[in-house]
């Protein structure tokens, strides 16, 4: 029987992951000061980008009643971009969000801005054909510059650098895929480029990969500061933007809707759900379309000089292809943070949390010994197609989610098409398709068809499969 170990940041864990239980209260508040995210599973609130977030814009809680052209709910990356491209066009537009802007997987997430979607550019021309697919390829492929372009613009203070994306390949298989992803990309003029096993080892500072591709349109930022930014960049435009608004109710009236919040009463003439994974109630069959998955996140404390010398020298941000893939990076200050697919109960996010840390130790092992500061997690919204959805549910009521783990470059994109929708744009003028909503056969088996899945993909990958 292997002996339980206790880590630094508290936990007690098997060595091959297999459990990881929370020690005590006492010894996780010792760690990541400051860093609670509201109304959150300790196991997942521990979040390193609340630790380190710039101060918010205000946001306070509509109250009474107001009006508005456009409603927009939810004040993740989607809703905050629909708001600040809405109002930079002169629009006026109200957000309503249920916590505060950020709070759900804009917040969260690895901080890396991958430009494309799952698919590469062929297959989304063979699935939608030349015409639309060149234009879905130029959006998506564009997505990274939208980011960058309006961190510039805005002056949004988010530790944002430009080094690229490396998809590393963890097998023969996966480095054929790989390498004809990139030679596709680079067939249209697109900064990405193959690489060999060396060179990989050469940027990441490990030899456990094949081989890869690096995209130079890539990058990494502080998530939350860069939701914080979008929202007050969309406030100077002049967007109303309200937190600790959860909408209840929508009502359509002949006139226009009445969104209902706990507090007050937003009239407005059309209405952008962005809610992404955090659906709930508002819409039964928007939620019953996607599959709503936690990842979770672990971060060390800064490391030093020496260590950020030997793991990813050049900056670059990290994904692999495992099917329970691993993502990785240094932020700005020196932590290395790896993140992966992760569980419901908040036991089994300790469990996973256990498994990062161990996995980062095999990926370099110099980080044995370290100290593990922070820890934590979130949804985002799967779609069984792994495309994103741009759907207008009734009329005057659109939305856009499931990015399928891409969601900082894709939902700022899928934003500024909600915008263009709402302000009044066609469905054939927008560059992404509009299509009807499908929920998902049998849906309310989701959490334990998901644990299943990821079981099955675990035993495959111990066996070499």
């Amino acid at each position: 029987m292997r002996r339980p170990l206790v880590d630094k940041a508290g936990w007690l864990c098997e060595r091959g992951g297999a459990a990881a239980l929370r020690k005590d209260d006492t010894a996780l508040a010792s760690h990541a000061r400051d860093a609670i995210i509201a109304n959150e599973m300790p196991a997942a609130a521990r979040s390193l980008w609340t630790a380190t977030a710039r101060p918010a814009p205000p946001t306070p809680p509509l109250v009474g009643e107001a009006v508005t052209d456009v409603a927009v709910i939810g004040g993740g990356y989607t809703g905050l971009s629909t708001a600040l491209h809405l109002a930079e066009r002169g629009v006026s537009v109200a957000l309503l969000e249920a916590e505060t802007p950020g709070w759900g997987a804009s917040g969260r997430n690895g901080g890396q801005v991958i430009p494309g979607l799952k698919f590469d550019p062929g297959e989304i021309e063979t699935l939608f054909g030349r015409e639309r697919g060149r234009r879905i390829t130029a959006m998506a492929g564009g997505a990274a510059d939208l980011v960058f372009d309006l961190i510039e613009k805005h002056g949004i203070d988010c530790d944002a650098r430009r080094s690229g994306w490396i998809q590393g390949a963890h097998d023969a298989a996966s480095l054929a895929a790989v390498h004809r992803r990139a030679a596709d990309w680079a067939g249209r003029g697109a900064p990405v480029e193959a690489l060999d096993r060396a060179a990989v080892a050469g940027l990441l500072g490990t030899d456990r990969y094949r081989g890869g591709l690096i995209d130079r349109r890539g990058g990494g930022l502080h998530p939350l500061n860069y939701a914080l930014g979008l929202a007050a960049a969309a406030i100077r435009a002049g967007a109303r933007v309200f937190g600790q608004s959860r909408v209840t109710r929508l009502e359509r009236r002949q006139e226009g809707f009445r969104v209902h919040t706990e507090k007050g009463v937003l009239r407005a003439a059309r209405i952008v759900i962005a809610t992404n994974g955090h659906a709930d109630g508002l819409h039964d069959p928007l939620r019953r379309s996607i599959v709503a998955v936690r990842s979770v996140q672990v971060a060390t404390r800064p490391l030093s000089d020496n260590l950020r010398k030997s793991i990813l020298p050049e900056g670059q941000v990290v994904s692999d292809t495992r099917r329970l893939l691993l993502y990785f990076r240094l932020d700005a200050q020196g932590r290395f943070l790896i993140g992966g697919r992760g569980a419901f109960a908040e036991r089994g996010v300790l469990a996973r949390q256990a498994d990062l840390r161990l996995a980062a130790e095999r990926l370099f092992p110099q980080l044995g010994g370290i100290e593990w500061e922070h820890h934590w997690g979130g949804f985002v919204a799967l779609t069984t197609d792994h495309l994103p959805h741009l759907h207008e549910l009734e009329p005057d009521i659109v939305t856009a989610l499931g990015y399928n783990g891409r969601g900082v470059a894709m939902a700022t994109a899928m934003g500024q098409q909600l915008a263009e929708h709402a302000a009044g744009a066609s469905a054939s003028d927008l560059d992404f398709p509009v299509t009807g909503l499908e929920p998902i056969p049998f849906h309310i088996l989701r959490k334990p068809a998901v644990s299943a899945v990821t079981a099955w993909h675990e035993a495959r990958e111990r066996i070499g499969l």
